[in-house]
């Protein structure tokens, strides 16, 4: 069987574009997206089609990734198609059988409307944002409407479609590649892996190691240009902590060091839709302290890490209290993660296929 993989596009790697190249592996699949250079920093080897690159300035950017997807026809190039993302599922007319393996509806859209409609820094701009996100809910929901099934990534993401689309999904959780991981040391440094968006409230991160000189963190993502984490970022990086270092993006196998040495990981993003990351330092023998939201709610236990109010003094709580015995956690962490394993996600995910209309 000849499967496509449609993703929206590859700027800041995150766990979405983890999952993409990991289900290219497993059914030996074509990746389709539109902007595809950073895909080398993920170091796949498959085949990649690019409907071309999108013009960097948002919306326009979701816009013209959307019309490139809606034109797309590969139907009679594939047997099955499969989208990941917000918008390559504007395929979904054109091509079937297919599935959705969703992370979330939109989240501007929806869950985080009020979020993004207060960000907006004029009358001129919220009006604006408004009138796109009315309009493009219209279209996302026809869109949805050629779907032939849609596979939610957590209970999280599956409440959301239920609640905002009126869609019943199976779950099938993302995977980690245990393999690639290894406990090395329990070392001097906290690690965050994320991108750097407002939603991942970074700055919960830096003022609690601004607060703990004694421990240090470093940050290791980035973020696209072209999309609305620039100014945020800008302002992060303006007034670091000392004890804090952003390194960027890096490559899969310094991630994979990283989370080999450090003492263990940090996670305070909204109501993450599953995160990927907790389950990678876990693989590694590394606890995880997460704020007790969303898909986190779904991998940390007290076992793993511990889970926290997203404010300050909890956060700095649980760091000490974790740090103080951060290696008796590798046991539980290494166990728990099996659970998660690429291995289990291939199996569901073949059943999924195989169980097309």
């Amino acid at each position: 069987m000849k499967i496509a993989i449609f993703h929206d596009y590859f700027g800041a790697i995150g766990g979405g574009e983890r999952v993409v190249t990991t289900l290219a592996d497993i059914f030996h699949g074509d990746i389709v997206t539109t902007d595809a250079d950073a895909l080398k920093k993920l170091q796949f080897k498959g085949n990649v089609i690019s409907l071309g690159n999108t013009f960097k300035l948002p919306p326009i950017k979701q816009f013209t990734a959307q019309k490139k997807f809606y034109f797309c026809d590969l139907s009679d190039e594939y047997d099955f198609f499969i989208f990941s993302g917000y918008w390559s599922h504007y395929a979904a007319h054109l091509n079937h059988p297919n599935l959705w393996y969703c992370y979330s509806p939109v989240r501007p859209f929806y869950d985080l409307y009020d979020a993004f409609y207060r960000r907006q820094n004029s009358i001129f701009t919220r009006q604006t944002f408004r009138l796109w996100v009315y309009s493009m809910r219209w279209f996302d929901r026809r869109s949805i409407r050629d779907i032939d099934r849609i596979i939610a990534i957590s209970q999280v993401t599956r409440a959301r479609v239920k609640k905002y689309l009126g869609y019943e999904t199976d779950v099938i959780y993302p995977p980690v590649d245990t393999s690639r991981f290894r406990y090395r040391e329990s070392g001097d440094f906290w690690l965050s892996v994320n991108r750097l968006y407002p939603e991942k409230r970074i700055e919960l991160q830096l003022e609690s190691f601004r607060r703990m000189p004694d421990q240090n963190l470093v940050i290791a993502g980035g973020f696209s240009k072209g999309d609305h984490a620039e100014g945020y970022t800008k302002l992060l990086l303006q007034d670091l902590p000392e004890n804090v270092k952003v390194i960027g993006e890096v490559e899969e196998d310094a991630l994979a060091d990283l989370y080999a040495r450090c003492r263990g990981l940090i996670c305070t993003a909204l109501d993450e839709d599953f995160g990927l990351t907790p389950l990678e330092a876990m693989a590694s023998g590394k606890p995880v302290v997460a704020v007790n939201e969303g898909g986190f709610c779904e991998t940390v236990t007290r076992e793993t890490g511990r889970l926290v109010n997203p404010d300050l003094p909890s956060i700095m709580e649980a760091v000490r209290e974790v740090s103080e015995n951060a290696e008796s956690f590798r046991g539980s962490c290494q166990a728990r993660v099996k659970l998660f394993d690429i291995a289990v996600f291939a199996d569901k995910m073949r059943t999924a296929v195989n169980q097309r209309k």
